[in-house]
């Protein structure tokens, strides 16, 4: 009698996860359908690690199950776990273990990984089983993490200005000859404009796109299991594989960029959209390449579409922040998670998650955020992150929270932006000064729109109407005075301390005491 022969072993089991959705990547070189196969694991570890929103557990799982079916539609073998399998061990470690015992690979093959903490738990899983991990460079950014680190090599600061400008030369984007574009590297101060009094007008509609059956499972699944997830899947419609993300691309290129530039910063209440891209999540996850992007934004503004200024706010943040923030992370990690520069220990308020708040600025950003898992970068440095800092909120539990919170989150560029830019935790690596402003910051950028619907006064820093913000902005200054005052491009704040009473200097710090005590 034949016996039938055990499976012949795999020559490559290529490891994809869930921000690693590109059929391009480098993990998929030389793939042969006859020896190799993929592996895709969803697990309930990367939606708990943080307390994961439903709208971003939705997003991921959505586009994984969707990248999935478009490999087997290219004919490669795909072993996905999804979430609900009664064998699903829970965590990637778990299920590749499983999937090592079951199909017997010579090797696993992967693109690098963005996150450190999966990183550390796919090498000690390789090695437990004894099994080669070959890590392969991610090509969806313009530079390594080697010539980043080349780069940072032997200079006393980091800016990412003169990163963005190297990287401008070295790619031609935005040139004329070996000249920037306009005789100028950088076009911010044309960018900052304040909506009139009247708001922002008719506003372009985002490219949403109505989920179908697919994603509709996936909704089903996320608001069963994670029930008690903060967060609302009511208008979840974000694109979850290449062609709708191809096509958020283009409206936003002919509709929003052109006005891009101008806005970028403005604030206006119920209006979460406005003239940003809304693309974030889909660059972060692989559904488009960073190159496309910006060479789509380069093509309007040669074609005269859209404005030099426009273009150029919107390619810095790509090609300059986006890769510098991830030369920031691998070159700093594991050690960057622990930084906390002030010493700021505060809990973090339990009405982050829920948006009930009487400040106004606050409520709107915090309320969208958490229905659509998205607020623009104002929003997240200068209304969330600015109070979470002049609170002096626990630099780790911001990170926490803000990682869990949107659809884009993923730690390489979350946590950089978070500890460095927002918190400014990292003791000047990253920005070269705290970004604090009082509440007549936010009421100026949203022309007195948001103030005007809040009991509190951003003129006011003590009193029943003092604004939290303008009063935890004078208690930040005096808390860290003599820091302040050693930086540059602070010392004109601190200064105005000198105008400040004693008497008034400790009603500040009472109001500001009271306002953490009751939070």
């Amino acid at each position: 009698m034949a016996h039938a022969e055990p499976p012949r072993p795999l020559r490559h089991l290529v490891l994809v996860l869930g921000d690693q959705l590109d059929l391009q990547a480098s993990a998929f070189d030389g793939f042969d359908s006859a020896q190799d196969a993929v592996w895709m694991a969803e697990v309930a570890e990367e939606s708990t690690h943080v307390w994961s929103a439903k709208p971003r557990i939705a997003l991921f799982l959505a586009a994984m199950r969707h990248f999935a079916q478009a490999l087997r539609e290219q004919g490669h073998a795909v072993h996905y776990t999804a979430l609900d399998d009664p064998a699903n061990t829970g965590t990637l470690a778990g299920e590749l273990g499983r999937a090592f015992h079951m199909l017997r690979p010579t090797r696993l093959v992967m693109t690098a990984p963005g996150d450190w903490r999966v990183l550390q738990a796919l090498k000690a899983t390789a090695a437990a089983h004894d099994v080669e991990l070959e890590l392969r460079d991610d090509r969806h950014f313009y530079a390594t993490v080697r010539a980043f680190a080349a780069h940072a090599k032997g200079r006393k600061q980091l800016r990412m200005e003169y990163f963005y400008r190297a990287m401008r030369q070295q790619h031609g984007v935005l040139m004329e000859g070996d000249q920037p574009a306009g005789g100028q590297w950088n076009f911010d101060a044309d960018n900052r404009e304040a909506f009139a009094k009247t708001g922002p007008g008719v506003v372009p509609e985002p490219a949403r796109f109505p989920p179908d059956a697919l994603t509709r499972a996936v909704l089903a699944l996320v608001n069963q299991r994670f029930a008690d997830h903060p967060g609302s899947l009511d208008d979840f419609a974000w694109p979850v594989t290449r062609p709708q993300a191809l096509q958020a691309l283009d409206r936003f290129v002919r509709e929003r960029l052109p006005q891009f530039g101008r806005w970028q910063d403005a604030l206006w209440p119920q209006q979460p959209w406005l003239w940003h891209a809304h693309l974030s999540a889909a660059l972060n996850l692989k559904l488009l390449n960073p190159r496309e992007v910006v060479q789509a934004a380069e093509d309007a503004w040669r074609q005269g579409a859209v404005p030099l200024a426009s273009a150029e706010g919107f390619i810095r943040q790509i090609l300059g922040w986006r890769e510098y923030v991830r030369g920031i992370y691998w070159t700093q990690m594991p050690g960057y998670l622990q930084h906390n520069a002030l010493d700021a220990q505060a809990p973090l308020p339990a009405w982050f998650w829920t948006g009930q708040t009487d400040m106004a600025c606050l409520r709107d950003a915090l309320g969208q955020t958490l229905r659509h898992g998205y607020a623009h970068h104002i929003q997240r440095l200068m209304v969330i992150g600015l109070y979470a800092l002049l609170h002096g909120v626990q630099p780790q539990q911001v990170h926490q929270w803000y990682l869990a919170v949107y659809v884009d989150a993923v730690e390489w560029v979350e946590l950089p932006n978070t500890l460095g830019m927002s918190q400014a935790a990292d003791g000047g690596l990253m920005a070269s000064k705290p970004y604090i402003a009082s509440g007549k910051y936010i009421q100026r950028m949203s022309a007195g729109s948001l103030c005007a619907a809040c009991r509190f006064d951003p003129a006011q820093r003590v009193g029943a109407r003092a604004c939290p913000y303008t009063t935890l902005y004078w208690d930040f200054l005096l808390r860290h005075e003599q820091r302040l005052a050693a930086n540059p491009r602070t010392v004109m704040q601190v200064r105005n301390l000198a105008r400040v009473s004693a008497e008034e200097r400790a009603r500040i710090q009472a109001q500001a005491q009271a306002i953490r005590e009751t939070v």
